[in-house]
């Protein structure tokens, strides 16, 4: 009984985490703010750029936070994340599974996520990178993510979208 009472209290704590009110521009350029000064200092750098560079590539995305509290780039529904940590950059894509990664860059084994750990300013500079985040958005913009994130590998391999 009281393993069930457990399991009910979880489900409930994460339909409050998914459920969350909006943050504002502001609250959320802090959350962004605190995740980086978090990780390793060497990394800013690298974390700023990657934020530069995904604002550029991507010029109507908005930074945001997930129900789990993961700074992340929405563009028609969230397409890529960041995490500082304390020797890279994760930097990941919601729907990684579904892009054409011809350089090789994405990493992971998960059901739709992978990441590209990023050490260095160069990696940033990769215009492989900058395809890879022009890929999502334009997977976004073709079919927007859910907010619940479960999405099944879409049949989109890259070119150009409608």
């Amino acid at each position: 009984m009281e393993a069930k009472r457990t399991e009910t209290a979880a489900k409930k704590a994460a339909k409050d985490r998914a459920s969350a009110r909006r943050l504002s521009g502001c609250e959320v350029a802090k959350v962004f703010d605190a995740c980086v000064q978090r990780g390793h200092a060497g990394l800013r750098p690298v974390a700023d750029e990657l934020r530069r560079l995904v604002k550029k590539t991507v010029p109507g995305s908005r930074e945001s936070v997930n129900p789990w509290g993961i700074p992340s780039f929405d563009f028609h529904g969230p397409f890529c994340f960041l995490m500082v940590g304390k020797n890279h950059v994760t930097f990941g894509f919601s729907r990684g599974t579904s892009l054409a990664d011809s350089a090789g860059l994405l990493e992971g084994t998960g059901k739709n996520l992978r990441h590209v750990k990023l050490r260095e300013m160069e990696q940033v500079r990769d215009p492989n990178l900058r395809k890879l985040i022009l890929e999502a958005a334009a997977l976004n913009r073709v079919t927007p993510l859910a907010p619940s994130m479960r999405v099944k590998q879409a049949a989109y391999r890259g070119g150009r979208a409608p």
